[in-house]
């Protein structure tokens, strides 16, 4: 349902310009809670078709909506940069991805490989006992909930990443906008319900809800009809999501992608060979869209010695240097602000800070310092700061950063810079990614993990509190998979299989 608000509409909101905190043209009414129940309704009767339909099918809708959304990108991105301050050319390239995954997941599904079915054919003649002819398959859930992330109003949000994977393998979606870019997500919606209705797809397979705060999501992981949700934002969020979840008559699952503080460490070797080089690596990514991404680099673990002071000391010049940018929202930048009164009460030294802006919502650059051993009395320093800032954690011998690695919470990434001699089996990396392999979703060598590229090996997820499960990714062609369940058929005749447990 992708409305404006009508005239007396009893609720209504609009965007905000958060570079002004001027209201934006139209009004938009919230999704009513009667409104939502008969979005759950027809999502339900949407499904009973559409996860019959041969992968082929779904493969030209999912493909209709990515030319649909390359059609319309300059209405798209000329709206989205005034809901989110994004500038215009990482919105551009944000609708590529989109339309990519949409059309990365049309591939998948056109071969039934990504079903994995199994057959274990029957033996009637076995003893003591016949052996069963016994095949499964993986089946689509049912209606999926999907919720909007602020920070990509394009690729984690209405037709992103979640809403490709889920419509791939046979779901219908009923996406939640987010209200800081209502705007936006009303134009992608109506690119999808027009791809939609243009490729023969049952009524009912795809819907959007608005609403301006947490009333109409939190009662759409409620309706009966919804079989999983998909979300991606702050930790706060997605355990208020979870709790719903598993407080309903049906528990379903909730996938959730909540961020994490990414840590590098830079080993002495690093910082001695390379330190102005890795210096202006971190700070691209740390401020990278005003810090803005769940992989920001928030904990970076520096060696105490000459080539990690020449690190610093680069690190600070440039942090100096580092304009103010607009951040998506009010409640963004607040919560930034925030986070860095609460970085210096538990004992951060802040080393550098960026220009200050004069726009309501402006982000300011912020580097701070921290010596290992005040880690231990002070886990908060070891929290999430979304936005431009990261911490320096100042460390002695690089045999203590395994141990330290053993105490940090889950994390979507986890990064070490060393040269090659500190590199190989049996020495200090090795030691460090052995325990790393279990914090973290994806490792990454001499690299920074702001960028997530979005391919079929790609794993952005992570152990808890990372996400919801960190048996999942929210990237990748096996997003595919959290949307299904495995269903096993004993002893049927060939016309009542599903086509893929068919012989031949």
């Amino acid at each position: 349902m992708t409305r404006a608000a009508e005239p007396g509409a009893a609720r209504a909101f609009r965007a905000v310009d958060p570079t002004t905190g001027e209201a934006l043209e139209p009004a938009f009414a919230v999704t009513t809670p009667g409104e939502l129940r008969e979005l759950g309704r027809r999502a339900r009767a949407a499904f009973r078709r559409y996860a019959r339909l041969p992968g082929h099918e779904r493969a030209a809708f999912l493909r209709a909506v990515a030319d649909g959304l390359d059609a319309a990108a300059d209405e798209l991105v000329a709206r989205a940069t005034r809901e989110t301050a994004l500038p215009e050319a990482r919105l551009r390239g944000e609708v590529s991805r989109t339309s990519g995954q949409l059309r990365m997941f049309a591939g998948l599904i056109e071969d039934d490989a990504w079903l994995g079915a199994r057959v274990d054919p029957g033996d009637p003649a076995r003893q003591p006992a016949p052996k069963p002819d016994v095949r499964a398959v993986r089946r689509p859930l049912g209606p999926v909930a999907v919720f909007g992330a602020s920070n990509f109003p394009f690729a984690f949000s209405v037709a992103g990443g979640d809403t490709a994977a889920a419509l791939a393998a046979g779901c219908p979606v009923i996406a939640k906008a987010h209200p800081g870019h209502p705007g936006t997500s009303r134009l992608v919606a109506d690119v999808v319900l027009a791809a939609a209705e243009r490729t023969g797809m049952p009524a009912g397979v795809f819907a959007l809800a608005l609403d301006d705060g947490h009333a109409v999501g939190a009662a759409l992981v409620q309706l009966p009809e919804v079989k999983a949700v998909a979300f991606t934002g702050s930790r706060a969020g997605g355990e208020a999501l979870m709790r719903l979840a598993a407080a309903r008559p049906e528990p379903v699952p909730v996938y959730a992608e909540m961020g994490s503080v990414n840590p590098v460490f830079v080993l002495p070797g690093a910082a001695a060979a390379r330190p102005k080089d890795v210096a202006e690596g971190l700070h691209a990514s740390f401020t990278l869209g005003v810090g803005q991404f769940c992989t920001n680099p928030g904990v970076v673990f520096v060696p105490q010695d000459r080539g990690g002071d020449e690190l610093t000391e680069r690190l600070v010049k440039l942090t100096n240097g580092t304009p103010a940018g607009a951040m998506l929202n009010a409640r963004v930048c607040q919560a930034y602000k925030r986070g860095l009164e609460e970085l210096e009460r538990a004992g951060a030294r802040r080393l550098a800070g960026g220009a200050t802006g004069e726009g309501p919502n402006d982000g300011v650059a912020a580097l701070w310092e921290v010596a290992l051993e005040d880690l231990a009395a002070a886990r908060e320093l070891l929290g999430e700061v979304f936005g431009p800032s990261t911490l320096l954690v100042r460390y002695g011998e690089p045999d203590e950063l395994p141990a330290v690695a053993a105490t940090l919470e889950g994390q979507l990434t986890a990064t070490v810079h060393g040269e090659p001699f500190e590199l190989e089996p049996g020495g200090v990396a090795d030691a460090l990614f052995q325990v790393l392999v279990d914090r973290a979703g994806r490792l990454i060598l001499n690299q920074f993990p702001t960028g997530v590229e979005v391919g079929p090996a790609m794993v952005h997820g992570g152990p808890y509190p990372a996400t919801s499960d960190g048996r999942s990714t929210s990237v990748g062609t096996r997003a595919i998979e959290r949307f299904t369940r495995c269903v096993a058929y004993q002893n049927f005749p060939e016309a009542l299989l599903p086509p893929a447990l068919r012989e031949g």
